[in-house]
């Protein structure tokens, strides 16, 4: 073996360990996805109105709003695209909560602080069962509670009117956080005109307040600063209403002065709850309403059983192109599936370096890559035969097969990525994944076709004639 045949070698084994030790354990590492992890579909749809219609600029806006709240919520790998001139479709692998993820993506997130000019009153606590004797009592301290909370809502029925005389002014009602344990139930609020919006938001995070209740801190520009300060110094003594998305989060009395471009919203949020506004909040509002058209949840169980049925088909696909290369062309058919699995072992390793997601179209992807990988050692394997039959040593047989099938090699796989690139380039989803585990195979198996397969025979050979 000459020097150029050891630096093959020690080529190929500095590679193969390093896939290794970088790619194990393959087993979580591998982002999947919807088809196969399992999640939430939703599309969207984009609702104008005369004075912000729905055009190309607007969509491309909420796409970006969008984008930025997904990511920042977390999710693996998602596929957020648009569908026609008006539709958003939203693929979140992972994601089951489906009312979390409608929360995140479909709430417009205006944020706006108003002064509360007039308000309904507060109703009492939303009757518990273990406070009354028997079902009928508490069936009719509900009812008696329902009619209070009824009768909050049209004593706010005179608000419109009175909105209408003021410029700026709206009726809003309060968060109904559905326990009946807050005052906010059937409540409803006469505001003034925006004091500061989102706009002015620099920065939202969460932040438990000084009684340990989860709330939403909230960090202001300069200019927000400013009209914060300017708003909170003229209504000492008066409520500031935070509205979101025209429902009143919390009217808190302003008890002096705040400078610094602080402030907090605070109520009966949860961790999670808390973390999605604040997301929302940092990302923005949406620049058009939307509605959701379709929603769909792919379970866990069927991500498992296309998992573990595409893992099948992989495997038998893979066992069989072993067995057939043994049996053809036996101690060669060895070199073959050492090299085919030294690719399938850079696939992977390849996926995890490029946080790609598998998909089934992915699977499919890898198990096309192995036979075009077997494909390419058919025909140096032919060359060599052919070298061979023309009576050259089994060493010279060797150097003009590869060179042979070199070309044909190159040009077969150079031809089938740029078509992988295609797919990945102006393909989505499911087509993007299986441009995706294409291209990364096609490397893969030209690198094992020319480098590995020939270090292997190189070693056989030199032990084959030192013996």
């Amino acid at each position: 073996m000459n020097r150029r045949d050891r630096l093959r070698l020690w080529l190929v084994l500095i590679v193969v360990a390093a896939a290794l030790a970088y790619a194990w354990p393959v087993k979580g590492r591998v982002n999947l996805g919807l088809d196969l992890m399992g999640g939430s579909h939703i599309v969207l749809q984009a609702v104008g109105t005369a004075e912000n219609p729905v055009d190309e600029d607007s969509v491309d806006r909420l796409l970006a709003v969008l984008r930025n709240r997904v990511d920042q919520y977390g999710v693996a790998e998602p596929i957020i695209q648009k569908s026609g001139t008006d539709r958003i479709i939203i693929d979140l692998p992972g994601i089951q909560d489906t009312a979390a993820a409608r929360e995140l993506i479909g709430k417009t997130a205006q944020l706006d602080f108003r002064e509360v000019l007039d308000e309904t009153p507060a109703a009492p606590p939303a009757p518990r069962r273990e406070n009354y004797d028997s079902d009928t009592q508490f069936a009719a301290a509900q009812e008696r509670w329902n009619k209070v909370i009824e009768e909050r809502g049209n004593s706010g029925s005179g608000f419109e009117e009175r909105a209408k005389s003021i410029e700026g002014a709206i009726v809003a009602p309060g968060e109904d956080d559905k326990t009946g344990e807050s005052d906010e139930a059937g409540r409803y609020y006469l505001l003034g005109p925006v004091l500061l919006s989102g706009r002015e938001l620099e920065t939202a995070a969460i932040q438990p307040d000084q009684l340990g209740r989860m709330g939403v801190s909230l960090n202001f520009n300069s200019e927000g600063a400013r009209l914060f300060e300017d708003a909170t110094g003229r209504l000492i003594g008066k409520q500031i209403a935070i509205v979101l998305d025209n429902v009143v989060i919390s009217a808190p009395v302003v008890q002096d002065r705040i400078p610094g471009g602080r402030a907090q919203i605070t109520g009966r949020f949860s961790t999670e709850q808390a973390t999605r506004l604040a997301i929302m909040l940092r990302a923005g509002a949406l620049p058009v309403a939307v509605e959701i058209a379709e929603e769909r949840t792919v379970g866990p169980s069927l991500g498992a059983d296309s998992v573990r049925q595409g893992m099948e088909a992989g495997l038998f696909g893979a066992a069989m192109v072993l067995i057939f290369m043994l049996i053809y062309y036996q101690f060669r058919g060895l070199a073959a599936d050492l090299a085919l699995i030294v690719t399938i072992i850079l696939i992977f390793a390849g996926l995890i370096a490029f946080k790609a997601t598998l998909t089934l179209p992915g699977i499919a992807g890898i198990i096309l890559t192995l036979g075009m990988a077997v494909d390419g050692n058919v025909l140096i394997y032919e060359r060599i035969k052919e070298e061979r039959a023309a009576g050259k040593t089994p060493g010279a047989a060797l150097d003009a097969g590869f060179k042979k099938a070199l070309v044909t090699i190159l040009d077969s796989n150079i031809t089938t990525l740029i078509a992988a690139l295609v797919l990945f380039y102006f393909g989505s989803g499911s087509v993007r994944g299986f441009g995706v585990t294409l291209s990364i195979g096609l490397v893969a198996s030209v690198f094992a076709n020319i480098v590995v397969t020939r270090a292997i025979l190189q070693l056989f050979i030199g032990r084959k004639n030192k013996k």
